[in-house]
């Protein structure tokens, strides 16, 4: 655990300083151990381009074998050099929807890569963008005209909030939204009616040339809040979140309604959440209160976000860094639905095993067409279950149970239920 520490915060240490240019002038004292350990946290967080770029110039990193510190160096640079195809190819594709007259707005990755000194280096595994509802059919059909195919072919896509695109023979990976949350969600399908007018308050900027949509700055910080709480509702969210809302914070703050940020966050128990995201980032990374214009409604929410960061770290960078934390989600989503059906929120092991149809829908598509196979699906689950314990060797059901009991905790230590 005292490794573990000193790594997180070597982690967050190197992240504090990537934005601002900066490099650690750690000298000595790091094991081989230790460098390995850092590099496979920055990975689970999705940031070892930024880390590596951070550190390796440092007089303690010389002392790695070079086969290791080589090997280090080509997985950055395969990472950067992908992103920037992807980012190519998504430039590319949004061109043509614009020649279309379509007005698809772009949020998270894309937009927030731009708030880097160096953007590549700032990864992403998909790129989302919102249309819509009535223009999906135009963007569909651009879509797979320049090679985009269905992610999950089985899909209704008419129907679905969101349907995920793969280019053929590339690299690109394309969340189409028609809805920001999943509608269906009891626990966060109700976020979606503070973005019902974000097309009439959509701005444009310019990435490499290529003018862009995107939601307003104030619409756009509560939809990064949004989109971290909603992954702390499941099994969690990682710190490459946090590094994105400091940063948009401190480029844009003047330009946030801060106070209709608050208002909004308050209407769904996530004021003390996001409070506590801000505590972070003015610990560990770069938050400014006087440059984000950070105003006293919000200094006042008495929020600790050591927990969280605990939380987060320990959970990688969409809380799935193992399977019993995922599995976990079930838990967390259970105890948010009961809440805000006024009952007391609990942890069992029926939740983790046997979550709602909704739920079971993801993962096993023909629910959706074939309710009555719903029992099918949950024995399916138990066996996947079963399998992971066997080769892990583990109880998964069980470490499920204690983590998500264990969150739980926190969605009442954070005002959440």
């Amino acid at each position: 655990m005292q490794m573990e520490n000193k790594v997180s915060g070597r982690l967050l240490e190197a992240l504090r300083c990537f934005p601002e240019g900066k490099k650690v002038t750690w000298e000595t004292g790091i094991s081989g151990e230790e460098w390995m350990e850092l590099f496979q946290m920055a990975v689970q967080h999705q940031v070892l381009p930024m880390i590596y770029e951070t550190v390796c110039k440092c007089q303690a990193f010389r002392s790695l074998p070079e086969n290791e510190k080589e090997a280090v160096r080509q997985r950055v640079i395969w990472q950067v050099m992908l992103q920037e195809k992807k980012t190519a190819e998504f430039l590319n594709l949004y061109q043509k929807l614009l020649k279309e007259h379509l007005t698809p707005v772009v949020v998270k990755g894309m937009i927030c890569r731009e708030l880097y000194e160096n953007p590549n280096y700032r990864t992403s595994g998909d790129e989302d963008v919102l249309i819509p509802w009535e223009q999906f059919p135009a963007c569909d059909r651009v879509f797979r005209e320049n090679g985009m195919q269905y992610l999950n072919p089985e899909l209704e896509v008419e129907k679905e909030g969101e349907v995920p695109y793969l280019k053929k023979g590339g690299a690109l990976h394309i969340e189409l939204h028609k809805e920001l949350f999943s509608s269906q969600s009891e626990a966060y399908g109700d976020f979606n009616q503070f973005f019902e007018d974000v097309f009439r308050r959509k701005i444009q900027t310019e990435i490499q040339g290529v003018p862009i949509y995107t939601m307003g700055h104030t619409d756009h910080m509560l939809y990064l809040i949004f989109h971290a709480f909603k992954h702390f509702l499941h099994s969690g969210f990682g710190i490459r979140q946090v590094c994105d809302i400091v940063l948009y914070a401190n480029t844009y703050g003047a330009e946030i309604d801060w106070e209709y940020l608050y208002r909004s966050c308050a209407q769904v128990h996530a004021e003390n959440f996001a409070a506590a995201l801000f505590d972070i980032g003015e610990k560990k990374l770069n938050f400014d209160r006087v440059q984000a214009h950070y105003p006293e409604i919000w200094q006042s929410e008495e929020a600790d976000g050591d927990a969280l960061l605990e939380d987060l770290l320990d959970g990688g960078v969409f809380g799935d860094s193992n399977m019993s934390r995922k599995h976990s989600s079930n838990i967390t989503l259970q105890a948010v639905s009961e809440s805000k059906r006024g009952k007391k929120a609990k942890a069992s092991v029926l939740q983790s095993l046997f979550p709602d149809r909704r739920y079971m829908e993801r993962n096993y598509s023909y629910l959706k067409k074939h309710r009555f196979l719903l029992p099918v699906a949950y024995l399916s689950r138990i066996g996947k279950y079963l399998k992971e314990t066997r080769q892990s060797k583990g109880n998964y059901a069980k470490a499920s149970i204690e983590i998500g009991s264990r969150r739980v905790d926190l969605l009442k230590k954070y005002k959440i239920i």
